[in-house]
């Protein structure tokens, strides 16, 4: 079979960023009950696994590790702050330097949002094999599209 202009003219549902795109979208619906009840947004819980995995860290290691700049996460840090979740202070070798740290509310606030990967987990239909396996591609396609810095 000949393919036709038709038949290979781009249209929505055949892009790739259009399912990655509807995805996240989904994920980020899908997270949104599970967070609430522990007051976080999805950035703010991405935020904080961060910090989870290592306590006190500079704005800008945090953002390289999301992949934010400082203009977006400030406010997610700060609202962090106001919930009593993390601490902001200056950096005593580098003034410019801003460190955020856990509280220990921010600390006790990870037991409570163990709950969270179970239930996306399941919501996903997938066995775990599968989310590792679609995991790893999907970093996989990042780190190709991403240009080397």
């Amino acid at each position: 079979m000949n393919d036709t202009k038709e038949e290979t003219a781009p249209t929505l549902d055949r892009q790739l960023c259009f399912a990655v795109y509807g995805a996240a979208h989904a994920f980020n619906r899908a997270y949104k009950p599970l967070l609430e009840p522990l007051g976080l947004t999805y950035p703010q819980y991405l935020v904080m696994m961060v910090l989870w995995e290592e306590d006190t860290q500079s704005v800008k290691a945090i953002g390289d590790r999301l992949g934010l700049d400082s203009g977006t996460l400030s406010p997610l840090l700060k609202r962090l702050e106001q919930a009593g979740y993390v601490v902001r202070k200056r950096c005593s070798d580098d003034e410019r330097q801003v460190l955020v740290s856990l509280t220990e509310t921010g600390t006790g606030l990870r037991r409570r949002a163990c709950d969270v990967m179970q239930s996306i987990g399941k919501a996903t239909g997938c066995t775990r094999q599968e989310i590792e396996n679609l995991r790893n591609r999907l970093q996989d396609l990042r780190h190709q599209l991403t240009p080397e810095e």
